[in-house]
């Protein structure tokens, strides 16, 4: 069922937040060739000296007994720009 967003929706900053980080992490993880509608995908909140990060894991859906393999992407929630790109081993 399709729900319609109102205005207060927009207006929540950390919920735009989040939208600009996923947008741009799912690009570049298309961009290094992540399956991203076939991916678990994690977000955590991560804070540093430099203020707060959002990190976003790209892992496989079918993970028990796999290891490694997940790919990390630090998006700036300010301007949405990536900060930091990772490769679980």
């Amino acid at each position: 069922m399709a729900a319609t967003l109102t205005a207060d929706v927009f207006e929540d900053d950390v919920a735009v937040s989040l939208a600009r980080a996923i947008a741009a992490a799912n690009k570049r993880a298309r961009e290094l060739g992540i399956d991203v509608l076939q991916s678990l995908i994690t977000i955590t909140q991560r804070s540093f000296n430099e203020g707060l990060f959002w990190r976003i894991n790209y892992g496989p859906r079918d993970y028990v007994g796999r290891r490694g393999g997940d790919l990390i992407i630090e998006v700036d929630p300010d301007d949405a720009r990536i900060n930091q790109v990772l490769w679980g081993q």
